[in-house]
């Protein structure tokens, strides 16, 4: 599926995912044409699906994470669609993951402090639909969030 260049191309764009066609041409020595071909062939693949800024919530004042466990009462048919379709509407909710097992979702949810959290919980995460039971896991520290790919 990917050859050598491919693999390469992916792995300096991981490392430095703002470098200039040009310069990331010149160090893998091609030319920017046939790189900039390869590029869209990956972009047409879905493999390589855009260029993000990743923002450090921390540095803008964002000091709480927690990361709440929900079962949902899947008595109701559309508990997952609306239970997620209203958590996507949360702005402090930064990321949602669905299981398979006794934990049906997973929210990650960032706050200035336990003060704000405390109000981002009763006023907004309470109210979501379908909460059959929560559970509250307080984020200490991140010991590895690698997101390169071992190419």
């Amino acid at each position: 599926m990917l050859d050598d260049l491919d693999r390469r191309i992916l792995r300096r764009m991981q490392f430095n995912p703002d470098q200039s066609i040009p310069d990331l041409a010149d160090a893998l020595g091609v030319t920017s044409s046939r790189l900039t071909r390869r590029l869209e062939r990956l972009r047409e693949a879905g493999i390589l699906r855009g260029i993000r800024a990743v923002i450090d919530w921390r540095a803008l004042g964002f000091e709480v994470e927690v990361s709440l466990r929900v079962t949902l009462d899947k008595t109701q048919t559309r508990a997952f669609d609306d239970f997620i379709e209203a958590a996507r509407g949360i702005a402090e909710v930064i990321e949602i993951q669905t299981f398979l097992g006794r934990v049906d979702v997973r929210l990650s949810v960032i706050a200035r402090d336990m003060p704000h959290y405390q109000q981002i919980y009763r006023d907004k995460i309470l109210a979501l639909p379908h909460i059959a039971d929560i559970e509250a896991l307080m984020h200490v520290a991140r010991i590895k969030a690698e997101e390169s790919l071992p190419l």
